[in-house]
């Protein structure tokens, strides 16, 4: 599976870890995904949403209805 945020679509970010000695190595930073479920009232189910810390947030800010409404409209399959 993917490391992408369903909600934000938040994805790794690459760069290169630097040591003491400045030896540079390739290195990412991953974004801190949660598997969560959600129920969505109107439709009386569950939906499950791998969302990082951010969508979260986003999710608690407008409602968990507003935005399975705006992934529907993207084409994501919940």
């Amino acid at each position: 599976m993917s490391a992408v945020c369903q909600v934000t679509g938040r994805k790794p970010g690459y760069g290169k870890q630097v040591s003491h000695s400045h030896r540079r190595t390739s290195r990412r930073w991953e974004p801190n995904l949660q598997n969560r479920r959600y129920f969505l009232p109107g439709e009386g189910r569950w939906v499950r949403l791998r969302v990082s810390a951010k969508g979260m947030k986003t999710i608690d800010k407008r409602g968990i209805e507003a935005v399975v409404a705006e992934l529907k409209a993207k084409g994501v399959k919940l």
